[in-house]
């Protein structure tokens, strides 16, 4: 099983984005039978087995054994992966926005579905994926956002120049920072999370790592 499942075909979307079809396969976390699963859910085996054979042929179940129950050859499915990312492709973007609000969020986008498909394709199973996550939030008047954009600006590239070298491990680095629209009143000492890159991804600054 893999820890994780980056999706870009509609087809797997479209197979994945059914209630029923997600709680089967919660169920199939680990390996069951259609029956075991529909004794789980209250539902009849044959629902559980049409949902199970559309999760097969989009590859997101395997069928991993076979049993043999009173003459009947019975499936034991497990899923696909731990956890499922679905790509923005698949989603499009809905709606108009002014030009300059699209230059800005259409470009966020982008590169937080570049994030998310360089860490799907990471190697788990290798000995060692050094990242950090970083989170934190700021609070920037309308009159020094120019200011704090040309800091930022200044410190990456500064990072950049610094270990922009040809020698040593390949890391990609990449900012977000967007309006925090869960947040009302400042914290008295707001302290910024940082991850091993285990967890999920922080909310607002994400730098991520790829392998060379």
């Amino acid at each position: 099983m893999r820890d994780v499942l980056y999706l870009e075909e509609i087809e797997q979307a479209e197979a994945l984005l059914k209630p029923q079809r997600v709680e089967v396969l919660r169920q199939l976390a680990e390996p069951r039978t259609c029956s075991e699963v529909a004794e789980r859910l209250g539902q009849t085996p044959q629902r559980v087995y049409y949902h199970v054979k559309r999760l097969v042929e989009a590859g997101l179940v395997d069928l991993v054994s076979e049993r043999k129950v009173r003459g009947i050859h019975e499936g034991i499915y497990q899923a696909g992966a731990r956890s499922y990312w679905l790509s923005p492709r698949l989603v499009g973007r809905i709606g108009l926005r002014k030009a300059r609000d699209e230059l800005s969020l259409g470009y966020l986008l982008d590169l937080m579905e570049e994030v998310q498909s360089d860490i799907a394709a990471l190697d788990r199973s290798a000995p060692e994926l050094p990242s950090i996550g970083l989170s934190g939030e700021i609070r920037v008047r309308p009159e020094q956002r120019q200011e704090f954009l040309n800091d930022l600006q200044t410190m990456l590239q500064g990072l950049f120049t610094r270990y922009g070298g040809a020698e040593g491990d390949a890391f990609k680095l990449a900012v977000a920072c967007y309006p925090n629209v869960t947040s009302e009143t400042p914290a008295d000492n707001p302290e910024p999370v940082v991850s091993d890159g285990t967890d999920r991804p922080p909310a607002d600054t994400r730098p991520t790592t790829d392998q060379p």
